[in-house]
C-alpha cells in the first residue's frame, strides 16, 4: 500500500507564471528526493499532487512544447 510522503521539509516555490492577484497559483517543491509535489498556493493545507521526477520532467517538456506551438 502506498504511503503518504513526508512533506515537512518541502521548500515550496510559486510558479513564475502565477501572480499576486489571486489568480492561478501553483507551487512546487523540487527539493525532495524522487518526487515533486505540487499544490495550490491558495490552499496550502489542501490536496497535493505527487509526481515522480521522470513524470514531472515529461510534464514540463510537454508544457514547453505546447507553449511554443501555440505562440
Amino acid at each position: 500500500m502506498p504511503t503518504t510522503p513526508d512533506l515537512s521539509t518541502a521548500a515550496w516555490r510559486k510558479s513564475s507564471h502565477s501572480n499576486n492577484n489571486g489568480g492561478n497559483c501553483v507551487e512546487v517543491a523540487d527539493n525532495l528526493p524522487g518526487i515533486v509535489p505540487v499544490r495550490d498556493s491558495k490552499d496550502p493545507d489542501g490536496p497535493v499532487l505527487i509526481f515522480t521526477n521522470n513524470s514531472w520532467s515529461t510534464f514540463i517538456v510537454g508544457l514547453k512544447a505546447h507553449h511554443r506551438s501555440s505562440t
